[in-house]
């Protein structure tokens, strides 16, 4: 079973970051003409800092990360959006290519705004508006990759709320619902509803273990994993984070408790499939090498790279 570990948006062992912004207010003091001149100015250094962060990645043997969803500031100024992606499809080929030459696993999980089920048609209709540009700076970049949503509002009970995910998913178009996954969270949709879901819906579930471990009602890991890898017709993947402390269960640790972690590959290693892991940490690519350092002190997992390394 091969095993590959990813971090999340922003390398904390060098000093750039590819979501820089502009926030509503100084964009509307500055007018149209020079909000779009500085809003482009912004998305040029985010563009040349995500390249950066992938040969960084590359450098380290990291072959799976999570974009920042902030590439492209103010993504909610459709107007003038579709023209910012075709003013910049050169370097976002560049971008796309590289992925695809380095043979890496690149994925998006939006902020919490969006709300897919949600009772609002507004926050509805902005979600889906918000899927269709995700999917246009996807299809620029030339990646198929995913968009990892969370099930979202429980208002009106669970099974009207997972009623109303069905609904509005349907009215996505069709290439736009091939890039969804649904991932457990860590109050109300639990991994027995999530999976439900994805079966329905034919798409792939991410498991969040963090999530799965604080809003469990007895279930075990064991009786759900192979039917989670399944939905995948990809290498499945998952999240992995630790938390905090014991008051604060639900937030990221800065780093993975390496000992829950084996434990986790340990319980799951009887279904053989490989798959890949987004550590979700403060400490981003930092908490990855440290549990890298601690799984070659405390297993004989045989290493093939940095991130990479096989279960038997």
């Amino acid at each position: 079973m091969k095993i590959r570990l990813g971090y999340v948006a922003l390398p904390v062992s060098i000093p750039i970051t590819s979501s820089k912004t502009i926030t509503v207010t100084n964009y509307k003091k500055l007018g149209k003409r020079r909000g779009e001149e500085k809003r482009c100015k912004i998305l040029e250094e985010n563009l040349i800092n995500f390249l950066e962060i992938l040969k960084y990645n590359e450098a380290n043997s990291i072959h799976f990360y999570r974009m920042t969803s902030h590439l492209v500031p103010l993504l909610t100024y459709r107007d003038s959006y579709h023209n910012i992606l075709i003013k910049y499809k050169s370097k976002l080929s560049e971008i796309g290519n590289y992925i695809k030459v380095k043979n890496m696993r690149v994925d998006m999980h939006p902020d919490q705004f969006l709300v897919l089920n949600s009772i609002n048609e507004s926050v509805v209709t902005s979600t889906i508006n918000a899927l269709n540009d995700y999917y246009q700076l996807m299809q620029k970049l030339d990646l198929k990759t995913n968009i990892i949503l969370h099930i979202g509002s429980s208002q009106q009970g669970k099974n009207e709320a997972m009623k109303r995910f069905t609904n509005n998913f349907n009215q996505l178009p069709k290439k736009v619902k091939e890039l969804i996954t649904i991932e457990n969270d860590d109050k109300i949709f639990n991994i027995r509803n999530t999976l439900s879901l994805a079966k329905k819906l034919q798409i792939p579930m991410v498991l969040d273990y963090h999530h799965f471990l604080v809003n469990r009602n007895n279930e075990k890991i064991e009786d759900y994993i192979e039917s989670i890898f399944k939905t995948w017709k990809t290498t499945p993947k998952i999240h992995f984070s630790s938390p905090k402390n014991k008051k604060e269960k639900r937030s990221h640790h800065d780093y993975i408790d390496s000992d829950t972690f084996i434990d986790f590959i340990e319980k799951i290693k009887f279904c053989n499939i490989d798959f890949d892991v987004m550590i979700e940490a403060k400490q981003k690519d930092e908490a990855l090498f440290r549990l890298v350092r601690e799984l070659k002190y405390k297993t004989n997992y045989q290493f093939l790279d940095e991130t990479t390394f096989l279960v038997e």
